[in-house]
């Protein structure tokens, strides 16, 4: 089960178109830097995680990992847009990103049990202008249901931080 979804996730990553790399950019991320980053992320979930950015200002974000305080395998993907810009100096930028994601999860309880759902997320990248690294932070509610005897429906908290190099 658990490779199938790192599968998914991988094809998924790997058929998306990439951004145009001969836009000149003003603002915003710049041009020398690749659109697909590689990271670890610690949080809900501990583990890899990636971006790869279609545009200045929107992107897929996949995350694969530990469950620290739910035990289990979990995998998430948003597709995020950045509608705020909070700071644009001459070595960063300082975005907002919000959208839409689902989220999957196969849960150690004994038996375990999968369950899946949908997630709303909210963050801010620092994305460094100068190096090709970025830094981010971010919070998401999550809908799922639980594919178990009795369990069903629930609401859930995702929070993380990490960082990524981009190629």
């Amino acid at each position: 089960m658990r490779s199938l979804f790192v599968a998914v996730i991988t094809l998924a990553v790997a058929a998306t178109p990439a951004r145009a790399e001969d836009e000149a950019i003003a603002k915003g991320r710049p041009v020398d830097k690749g659109p697909l980053g590689v990271g670890i992320v610690l949080g809900e979930p501990t583990g890899i995680c990636a971006r790869l950015y279609l545009k200045d200002d929107q992107a897929i974000q996949v995350a694969v990992g530990s469950a620290i305080f739910d035990g289990g395998l979990q995998v998430d993907a948003d597709y995020v847009f950045h509608p705020w810009i909070l700071q644009d100096r001459d070595t960063f930028v300082l975005p907002v990103y919000v959208g839409p994601g689902v989220r999957f999860i196969e849960y150690n309880d004994k038996p375990s049990y999968f369950a899946a759902g949908i997630r709303g997320v909210i963050g801010m990248v620092f994305d460094f202008k100068n190096v090709p690294l970025d830094a981010f932070v971010e919070v998401a509610g999550v809908l799922q249901y639980r594919f178990a005897d009795g369990k069903g429906a629930g609401a859930g908290l995702n929070a993380g931080a990490g960082v990524r190099y981009y190629f």
